[in-house]
């Protein structure tokens, strides 16, 4: 064991802990290795939890209308399945009978919403008949036919019926080679058990595609449940790359300090947080969403940039030569204040995730503030006392110099952009690209830029499957429905239906709607049938009297109005749910709400799986810049607070300013749109570039105060902590990097962007930082000498 030192009495509170600590450090490292056994156990009960409540954002007007007439409308929380014959069409008796089998196992799946299950099978399927008597509702498949029975003669009239009745394009494919079941889901059963979501996509897996898909026939299944079940599965592979970047991670480092032990201590107090991190969330009841699944992985990454930094003063102050103890102890008094203010920042941008009422981006906020909050135990506390107890002799005192002296020699090129003639140009430079990333960070979108799911790969079989299914139906597989109300009882109020007929005939020309389905054109249909099928009645009647019996037939039609007519609704069927097709349609009704208003009616936004998006991406899009506001006024106020200079919060704030827009900047490029998958992402970029700064800016300050001159202290900085920081920026970006490989779109999109972001933050931090510190003494030299806690100078 090393022997204690014998130092000077201590003075300031940093150095009482530091004594305090290290005297009891045994006792300290039993109590977290104690405690890491505890959470150890609860992160094993850690499972994925998904959900459909989750993503719906708290008191939005949207979420409000959906949850009002959920039970009235078409729910967001769609299940779709289609049988697709592989040869020929469905109107076959092996197609119809697979059909049928398709519909009754899908009717009696766990929590399935019976009434609302829907094919040609179903007695909800009828077709409206005009007869010498008047109109006539027969079912799609009459009573007396039975799949076992399916002659030539009764196909041929279930196909009669069904172009008849307009079904195809809704109940079957414009092709006729394929059929569709569709049904709604309920996020609770009668026993108040919750929908598991990865449960559930294995039910659907055994239950529908292994059973019923065959040489024959293909079975094609999309909506959001088979969606999230997807993504679950392609999570497996998140942990598969994350094990990978832990791999390169550990091999880089040891290249780095040239010891396994240094090595795998730096990897260890990342993965303890981790652990802790993990068992906290069982603790308090949460599960691991799969949108978020990656967090956790990014927040490890934080902690081994803070791991390295520690490595780098250790290794540092054993090259100058110390005692393994006593550069452990000056790595944990040296980098505490700006690993603390780096950390709390980080902690205070994830906590800004709070301010979108969405409850799984809340949920994501905790998880991320757990994780960041516990580096600043493992990665600036456990580090340097276990770092202590280790014993590294002379032969590793004599590499650690040599390596030392060999980075300086290659990075005093970098230290000497510090100098003024060339810390203009790079601050021209970075004025310029500035600039640029601003102009063209404009326009970026929030929400989706994929049509089909923008968390899986386009080759993905629930994106193939969406893709086969909107082209060959008419109806698109997202929707909006607008609500109409009115006072209860205007059953006869004709006033509503021409209102809502024009309307439609408004909606029915903006582009990305492929048809609308509403109260008003059932009414038209119906009024039409009740007059022998001319075509001069397809308007909805004046009559208040036929209005209101026409209203009791369509009220038959589940999801178009309530019984007393206090709500109807116009369902707009949508091309794609990209963020752009949904804002087309949602200013385009708001702007009829806005120029055409009746009196008693009122139009409201918005359900349907589309309205859900549209509530979930006017919430990101409202809260990005408050967001961005909070977190820089928090790194300002920090920044302030420990070195009590101006300077120093306009020196740290440039370049993760100009890093951010860039980060903008190649997100549009890339066409990664701003959602509440990638917005935390971001919030972490942010997180990490503050590290580089505060690294660098603390030795900075530090030699300031021993009264060298800016460019001198600078080019000292960089030369002490620049190599660290471009080996964190280079390692952590190798490993994320890997992640464009995953099955998991949105996976391999935040590696890409986590790679670029890293490397520009470090290129920000190693050469504008300095340059601006050199700019802001020319232009306003300090008048007295500098003084920093006693903190800083230990």
């Amino acid at each position: 064991m090393p022997t204690e030192p014998q130092s000077k009495t201590p003075r300031g509170l940093l150095s009482r802990l530091e004594c305090r600590l290290f005297e009891y450090r045994k006792a300290v490292l039993w109590l977290l290795a104690l405690f890491t056994v505890v959470m150890g156990w609860f992160a094993l009960q850690l499972r994925m939890d998904a959900g459909f409540e989750k993503q719906l954002p708290i008191g939005h007007e949207y979420i409000d209308t959906f949850s009002t007439y959920r039970d009235d409308l078409l729910g967001a929380n769609r299940l779709i399945v289609v049988v697709r014959a592989r040869d020929g069409d469905i109107w076959s008796s092996d197609g119809l009978r697979r059909l049928y089998d398709v519909t009754q196992t899908v009717t009696y799946l766990p929590f399935v919403q019976r009434a609302s299950v829907l094919s040609l099978w179903t007695p909800n399927a009828f077709v409206n008949e005009i007869t010498e008597e008047g109109f006539r509702a027969d079912p799609l498949v009459p009573g007396t036919v039975t799949p076992e029975h399916l002659g030539a003669e009764e196909i041929s009239a279930i196909a009669h019926s069904t172009a008849q009745g307009g079904f195809v394009g809704t109940l079957v494919s414009r092709d006729q080679r394929s059929a569709m079941v569709s049904a709604e889901l309920k996020e609770f059963d009668a026993d108040g058990k919750r929908l598991d979501y990865m449960a559930f996509n294995r039910l659907l897996e055994s239950e529908l595609r292994q059973r019923f898909e065959d040489a024959a026939f293909e079975i094609q299944i999309i909506g959001f449940a088979k969606q999230v079940g997807d993504i679950a599965e392609g999570a497996v592979s998140v942990l598969e790359f994350c094990l990978l970047a832990l791999l390169l991670t550990g091999l880089a480092v040891y290249w780095y300090c040239h010891s396994i032990r240094l090595t795998l201590l730096a990897l260890g107090c990342s993965l303890a947080s981790l652990i802790w991190q993990f068992g906290s969330l069982r603790l308090l009841g949460f599960g691991l969403d799969p949108l978020a699944v990656l967090v956790p992985f990014l927040v490890f990454a934080i902690g081994v940039s803070h791991g390295v930094q520690q490595i780098n003063f250790i290794v540092r102050e054993i090259a100058l030569g110390k005692s393994t103890y006593d550069a452990a102890r000056a790595s944990f008094s040296g980098l505490l204040i700006p690993g603390v203010l780096a950390l709390v920042t980080a902690f205070v941008s994830f906590i800004t995730l709070w301010l979108i009422p969405i409850p799984m981006v809340r949920e994501l906020a905790i998880t991320a503030s757990l994780g960041v909050g516990y580096k600043i135990i493992t990665n600036l506390l456990m580090l340097p006392l276990v770092a202590s107890m280790l014993t590294l002799g002379a032969d590793y005192a004599q590499i650690a110099e040599r390596s030392r002296q060999q980075r300086a020699h290659w990075l005093r090129g970098v230290a000497g952009l510090a100098q003024w003639s060339r810390a203009r140009w790079v601050l021209t430079v970075a004025a310029l690209l500035l600039g640029v990333a601003v102009w063209q960070s404009h326009g970026r979108v929030v929400g989706s830029l994929q049509a089909g799911a923008p968390e899986l790969r386009s080759e993905a079989r629930f994106n193939q499957d969406a893709l086969a299914i909107a082209s060959g139906y008419d109806i698109g597989l997202d929707w909006l429905s607008v609500v109409f109300e009115q006072d209860v009882g205007g059953c006869e109020q004709v006033a509503l239906g021409q209102y809502q007929d024009r309307f439609v005939w408004a909606m029915q020309g903006v582009p990305g709607v492929l048809s609308v389905q509403s109260f008003s054109t059932a009414m038209r249909q119906y009024n039409e049938g009740y007059n022998e099928g001319n075509p001069k009645m397809n308007v909805v009647p004046v009559d208040p009297l036929n209005y209101s019996a026409l209203a009791n037939e369509v009220a038959r039609k589940p999801g178009l109005m309530r019984a007393d007519c206090s709500m109807t609704a116009a369902h707009l069927f949508l091309a794609d749910h990209k963020a752009a097709t949904i804002s087309t349609v949602i200013d385009a009704v708001k702007a009829f709400r806005a120029e055409h208003s009746a009196a008693g009616i009122r139009i409201r936004l918005a359900s349907g799986n589309a309205g859900v998006l549209a509530a979930v991406n006017e919430e990101v899009e409202k809260s990005e810049l408050p967001m961005l506001l909070y977190v820089y006024a928090a790194i300002a106020l920090l920044v302030f607070l420990v070195y009590r200079d101006w300077r120093a919060v306009l020196t740290c704030c440039l370049p993760l300013t100009i890093g951010t827009f860039i980060g903008y900047w190649f997100m549009k490029e890339l066409q990664i749109g701003l959602t509440i998958a990638t917005l935390p992402v971001m919030v972490l970029a942010v997180g990490v570039g503050v590290d580089y700064a505060f690294y660098i800016y603390n030795r900075l300050q530090l030699h300031l105060s021993h009264g060298q001159p800016i460019v001198k202290a600078a080019e000292h900085a960089l030369l002490e902590v620049g190599v660290a920081t471009i080996f964190t920026a280079i390692t952590l970006a190798i490993g994320v990097a890997t992640w464009a490989f995953s099955e998991l779109q949105f996976q391999a999109d935040m590696g890409l962007l986590l790679a670029f972001m890293f490397i520009v933050n470090m290129v920000m931090a190693m050469t504008v930082l300095p340059a601006f510190a050199v700019l802001l003494e020319r232009i306003a030299p300090r008048r007295t000498p500098l003084r920093v806690s006693d903190a800083l100078l230990h």
